[in-house]
């Protein structure tokens, strides 16, 4: 697989060190890392036990490298001149990081802020892999600043955001796509056509899991409220577009219950969604329980069945008639982010994002209101 760049310009805003890196994107991904003053442990790609030591004349901070394997890199010893103790260490950090990446995986170009990225004009697409707070944030300075966005699930955290973003990248004439890896997937392509050609008869009932066994850890991202973390945000999202790509209307009837973990976010739920044309979906969710990734779209005359549906690259149709299978593979999972990056840059050049605009927008407005049912909140909302 080898990924066509079109000779456009990605910026990344990034708070964790990028999933896949091929020769291809080493060519034209110019990477920002964030370093979150209020977070002592920040990602980035540095030798196990080694000691640093940054200064720039307000801050000294020595960090020492405790898990290579996840390039987790800590922050001891913080000391920040009184006189500028609201600058903080982020700058020196922002820089250090962004030229040890910048080393590592030969980019041409890192930035120290969003804003030196923003700023630069040469810059086509931005991506966007932050915790789901500071999505709205950056993808409004984004459009802003002229740039097409590319930016990871869940877009925004409500339907407020996301609508305010749509109405921004119209009026400048931009490009914003949602990170949702399985709209991006060929199999899923696959999949589309068959349903809506009719094959199987009409859509009737989607089922999808999704659990994930995050480790107990209050402090963990995924727990945080502040951080817009839980099930619902962050694998839901999954379930809730899988459902919605399938069904021929956004859902207009929403039952739902839930329980929380001890930070006040969702931690399993189930849900069932309804549209007008009568087809429904049932999800369970688990942030605490594996559960198999798997979806399945039943319709009159036959079902197809996927698993591992985030990045699936086979499925599998069952007949009703005589139960005889046949089975479906298009694309490798291993080149999810190519996909993306592949139908991001024909959406700039050729347009025809519309249709999964609208689709994430139908999925947030469905999230929102499901997160209203639950009377669940986050602080900064």
């Amino acid at each position: 697989m080898h990924c066509q760049t079109n000779n456009f310009r990605f910026g990344g805003v990034m708070d964790m060190k990028i999933r896949e890196v091929n020769e291809n994107k080493k060519q034209f991904i110019s990477l920002l890392l964030l370093a979150d003053e209020q977070e002592n442990m920040i990602d980035c790609y540095l030798e196990k036990g080694t000691m640093y030591v940054l200064e720039d004349g307000n801050v000294k901070a020595e960090c020492v490298v405790t898990d290579e394997d996840n390039g987790i890199l800590e922050i001891k010893n913080i000391a920040v001149d009184p006189k500028n103790q609201g600058n903080g260490y982020g700058k020196a950090l922002m820089d250090f990081l962004a030229e040890k990446y910048a080393e590592e995986f030969d980019v041409k170009n890192a930035y120290g802020s969003a804003d030196e990225m923003f700023d630069d004009e040469n810059i086509d697409i931005v991506y966007i892999a932050t915790p789901h707070n500071s999505h709205y944030e950056f993808l409004m300075k984004a459009l802003q600043s002229g740039k097409h966005v590319f930016c990871e699930k869940a877009i925004t955290v409500n339907d407020t955001q996301l609508e305010e973003a749509v109405k921004l990248a119209k009026k400048k004439n931009l490009v914003i796509c949602d990170g949702m890896t399985l709209y991006h997937m060929p199999v899923f392509k696959k999949m589309k056509e068959i349903v809506d050609s009719g094959k199987l008869g009409p859509v009737k009932m989607i089922q999808v899991n999704f659990g994930s066994c995050k480790e107990y850890d209050v402090t963990n991202r995924f727990f945080s409220k502040e951080l817009a973390g839980g099930a619902l945000l962050d694998i839901g999202v999954y379930a809730t577009s899988f459902s919605r790509f399938f069904m021929k209307s956004k859902p207009n009837s929403i039952l739902t219950t839930a329980n929380y973990f001890e930070t006040g976010v969702d931690e399993t739920s189930g849900i069932i969604l309804r549209n007008p044309d009568g087809q429904m979906a049932v999800m369970a969710l688990t942030m605490r329980a594996k559960q198999p990734k798997r979806g399945v779209v039943a319709c009159e005359d036959g079902f197809i069945e996927i698993y591992n549906y985030p990045r699936g690259d086979k499925a599998t149709i069952v007949y009703t008639n005589d139960g005889h299978t046949e089975t479906i593979e298009a694309g490798e999972a291993a080149y999810a982010l190519d996909y993306e990056v592949e139908d991001m840059q024909n959406y700039v050049l050729n347009g025809g994002s519309e249709e999964y605009l609208t689709y994430s927008r139908d999925v947030m407005s469905v999230l929102t209101d499901i997160r209203k049912q639950w009377g669940m909140i986050y602080p900064f909302e």
